[in-house]
This record gives structure tokens, C-alpha cells and sequence, in this order.
């Protein structure tokens, strides 16, 4: 009995630990951001940048690109990156929008490129919103598309849901990062242990603008079934897009990625007369009988 108990205690030791060190570890294991010197220079080829440096309550620096579109502007995308690298890099997905005649604005997360201060999810959450009225200071919210891609697609819904843009839209977006990492710790209690659970599923159901996902086939990170049911949330506000083929990374490799952009940012959804449809046949499952 004794060397039973003494197996049991070793295990669960073991397993606290692990619980222990995925806690104060997870910041490292989430983000991947690149840092970047305080005197660094954006560039860009073919593009008009200017940059800001947003200061929050607490004292920490959000930096950010604003990218202009060539002649008038049809609105600001405010753009929200993955986990990973800092807007050095993700300023080159700038062009899919400015080409559509939108500014594009692109933040770094606390910790990320210049940006400044101890990272959390409530202190990002609430960095976004800061970000988000001072565009509001310059036009209206009406003219605002939120733009989340991976981990930003959670933070993304989460602003949606607190104010009324444009439209918002998804690209390879997860049910909760909860139930991400599940996959990779299925024996872990991950709802105590995770500090960014970002369940993107509870704030979509409060979302009151049109969603738009995007999401391929052959991701491997997030499934594609993923996007099929965060779309079953508020179907009558949704529509989902499929790229065939495409992985988690590489969306933008894909022609038909890039028709959906055109479709979603160019074309006003269409007012159907559902009377004039087959909405209220039925099939019948019976087989006919055949008259005597």
C-alpha cells in the first residue's frame, strides 16, 4: 500500500508541476513577438505609411503603422496580427486592402516591436479599445472594418462586440484558445491554467455588424470546422468563406482568397424578396401513390 501511495504522490507532484510551469510559461509558449529599436525605420516599398505611438493609462506605448490608400479612402481597416513577428513584417498584408481604397491601421501588442508594457489579456483588450476611439476621433464607426487574423480574430470579436463597425472579419479564427491548446494538453486543466482562454464564440454572439470568415481547408492549427460552427452563432449576420486548399499560414497565396476580400469590401450585400423564392417548399418525403 505504501509504494502505491508513494507513485500516487510522485504522479500528482509531477502533474502539479507541469501545471505550475505551463502557467507562468504560457506567455512565452503563445507569443512569438520580434522586438524592435526605438529609432527603427518602417519601409515600405510603394506605400505611404505614418507612424503612431498611443500611450495608455498605465503608461505603457502602443505603436502603430497607418497605411494609405492611393486617391479618396472608403474607410479604416483596423487590422489585428497573429502571435507572432511585429508589424515589420505584417505590413506587407497592407496592400490587400489599401488597393480597395482603405487605410489600414496596424498595432503591436504589448511587448511587440516598439510597444511597451506587461502583457495581459484585459490590458490588450483594453489597449484595442483605446485604439479604437481614437479612430473614432476621425470618422465614423460606420466606416470602421475589424480585421482579425489567428490569434487576432479573438481579440477582434471581442471589439465588434462592444461597438458597432463596419463589419468584421475573420481570418482562420478559433472557437476559444482554450480549446486550442486542449489539443495539444487534453490531460491539463487548461480553464484554470490559461490566462488568454479568449473564447471568441461567447463574444460573437453579441456582435450586431455582418461577419465575415475566411478559413482554409487544410488548417492544420485551427480546422476548418472550426469556422463552420463559430458561423452557426448569429447565422443571419454571417457568411462563411472557404479557400480550398489552404493551410494556416498561406491564405494570401490563393487567388480565391483575394476575390473574397474584393467581394466582402467592395460589394453591398443584396436585399432579397424571400416571397419570390422556394424558401417555404417542402420535399416530400413520401413516394407518390399511383392512381388506380
Amino acid at each position: 500500500m505504501t509504494y502505491w501511495v508513494s507513485v500516487v504522490l510522485c504522479v500528482l507532484a509531477i502533474y502539479i508541476g507541469i501545471s505550475i510551469a505551463l502557467y507562468y510559461l504560457q506567455d512565452y509558449m503563445l507569443f512569438k513577438p520580434e522586438k524592435l529599436p526605438e529609432d527603427f525605420q518602417f519601409d515600405y516599398k510603394n506605400q505611404e505609411t505614418k507612424e503612431y505611438n498611443l500611450e495608455t493609462r498605465d503608461g505603457a506605448i502602443i505603436n502603430g503603422l497607418r497605411f494609405f490608400p492611393k486617391g479618396g479612402s472608403k474607410g479604416v481597416v483596423l487590422y489585428l496580427k497573429g502571435n507572432s513577428k511585429s508589424i515589420k513584417g505584417w505590413g506587407k498584408f497592407a496592400v490587400d486592402f489599401t488597393r480597395h481604397g482603405y487605410n489600414v491601421l496596424m498595432i503591436d501588442y504589448r511587448g511587440f516591436g516598439k510597444s511597451t508594457g506587461k502583457r495581459s489579456q484585459k490590458a490588450i483588450k483594453r489597449d484595442l479599445q483605446l485604439v479604437y476611439n481614437k479612430i473614432k476621433e476621425h470618422t465614423i464607426e460606420d466606416r470602421i472594418v475589424l480585421y482579425g487574423r489567428s490569434l487576432g480574430s479573438g481579440f477582434a470579436a471581442k471589439l465588434a462586440s462592444l461597438n458597432n463597425p463596419k463589419m468584421l472579419i475573420l481570418d482562420a479564427p478559433y472557437y476559444s484558445l482554450t480549446r486550442v491548446t486542449a489539443r495539444y494538453a487534453p490531460f491539463m486543466p487548461l480553464s484554470l491554467l490559461l490566462k488568454y482562454p479568449l473564447p471568441t464564440y461567447k463574444w460573437l454572439k453579441y456582435v450586431q455588424c455582418p461577419i465575415h470568415i475566411i478559413h482554409g481547408t487544410d488548417d492544420k492549427l485551427i480546422p476548418y470546422k472550426t469556422s463552420v460552427k463559430l458561423s452557426q452563432i448569429k447565422p443571419k449576420l454571417t457568411k462563411l468563406y472557404t479557400v480550398i486548399g489552404g493551410g494556416h499560414k498561406n491564405l494570401n497565396n490563393f487567388e480565391s482568397y483575394h476575390k473574397m476580400l474584393d467581394d466582402i469590401l467592395n460589394r453591398e450585400p443584396k436585399t432579397i424578396d424571400l416571397e419570390t423564392t422556394s424558401i417555404n417548399v417542402i420535399h416530400s418525403s413520401k413516394k407518390s401513390k399511383k392512381k388506380a
